[in-house]
């Protein structure tokens, strides 16, 4: 069994796991990401229907294969499932042309994170923290419905939140079944939260 570090300051983690997608950093804790296949089906199948819409809309948005979110001024940094990145405004980020990792809110479009056991930094860390950082749109999808019964209600099933940054804070709606999502980031994408719920179950 691999004996984790109690603490690492930012840099270290960067300098000894920013190429391993399987850990991110939450207060100087190394956390470890635990994907199965299902949930790699379903971030990719959103990351492919995204990258659609982009292409659609002609907007000069990025999704990149691996990146950091580095939340500034903590010891943080978060490994998003999937990412939108404004490409215009990557000019401003101090560490993009060593390496991909984002310090500014500005950059980020849109974040979406795929409930896994960790259900908890997914609903209440990372919803605090994206939120202070200005990322305008998060997306939460708990396709096994794993998140709380504060969450995601009772009895629980899968389910996905929109959070749209109003202040600081976020506005959610919640999606479930055949209710079409609804992004303002994306406000012309068609697709169905069920839809996204299948991608984890298919062969």
């Amino acid at each position: 069994m691999l004996l984790l570090p109690q603490q690492l300051t930012i840099d270290e983690f960067i300098e000894h796991y920013g190429d391993n997608d399987g850990y991110e950093l939450i207060d100087g804790e190394l956390i470890e990401i635990a994907a199965t296949g299902p949930h790699e089906q379903v971030a990719a199948f959103i990351g492919r229907k995204l990258n659609v819409a982009i292409d659609s809309n002609n907007e000069n948005f990025l999704i990149p294969y691996r990146c950091l979110v580095k939340v500034l001024g903590t010891q943080t940094a978060f490994r998003p499932d999937v990412l939108v990145l404004d490409q215009k405004q990557l000019v401003y980020e101090p560490l993009w042309q060593q390496e991909p990792v984002i310090t500014l809110g500005s950059s980020i479009k849109l974040i979406v994170e795929v409930v896994s056991t960790n259900w908890q930094n997914d609903y209440a860390r990372k919803t605090e923290d994206y939120a202070l950082f200005g990322v305008s749109e998060y997306w939460i999808v708990d396709y096994l419905g794993l998140g709380g019964r504060d969450y995601i209600g009772h009895p629980k099933q899968p389910t996905l939140t929109i959070c749209t940054l109003d202040g600081d804070k976020y506005q959610k709606q919640l999606f479930r079944h055949e209710e079409q999502l609804i992004s303002s980031i994306f406000p012309t994408l068609q697709l169905t939260a069920n839809q996204i719920f299948a991608a984890g179950s298919r062969e």
